[in-house]
């Protein structure tokens, strides 16, 4: 997997979900010719650099937390998803519950680093959506609590993939606008 789809799919995995790339997992492939001396990984033209480093979960799935929390609603939450003014096209947003468990995968995301994927468990609580080409997205049946909302686009300024990441409230039958932008 390259290394900025593991950044893009921390947005998920801090909300309690994770997402696999489409279609079957990429093959590398080598041929190597009789007599030809072999090159490190690192001096080859085509090699990928290393995917980050995960970090594993210090809080365990709090399951009595979770099963308190309702999984849908009457709320919704609308915005855009953009980096540098450019928008997040074709992106995921998610939305899951404030808990100590998606705490912790917050909190590393917003630091740049990557949390081990989150229990199956967690994403009948999360919510997903993907971004238009304007970057907008919408999320309706949301049920009433704390949540984070979140995303990641490609910086334009830099190539990176950055995580957005925004906590909100919401109340039965609100409806709340959400700009992920930095």
């Amino acid at each position: 997997m390259k290394a900025w789809i593991s950044i893009a799919l921390l947005g998920l995995i801090l909300a309690g979900c994770q997402m696999m790339e489409p279609g079957p997992p990429r093959e590398r492939i080598e041929i190597i010719e009789i007599g030809e001396p072999q090159r490190p990984d690192s001096e080859r033209p085509d090699a990928q650099p290393p995917a980050p480093e995960r970090i594993a979960r210090q809080v365990a799935f709090p399951v009595e937390e979770y099963a308190t929390l309702p999984k849908t609603g009457s709320a919704a939450i609308t915005g855009r998803l953009s980096l540098n003014g450019r928008p997040g096209a074709g992106e995921t947003v998610s939305v899951a519950p404030v808990t100590t468990y998606s705490a912790e995968a917050a909190e590393h995301a917003l630091a740049g680093r990557a949390v081990e994927p989150a229990d199956p468990r967690a994403r009948e609580y999360t919510h997903t959506t993907r971004t238009d080409g304007n970057g907008n997205f919408t999320l309706q049946g949301l049920p009433a609590g704390e949540f984070y909302v979140s995303g990641s686009a490609v910086n334009p300024a830099n190539g990176q993939r950055q995580v957005v990441l925004r906590q909100v409230s919401l109340r039965n039958g609100q409806r709340l606008e959400v700009n992920l932008s930095r």
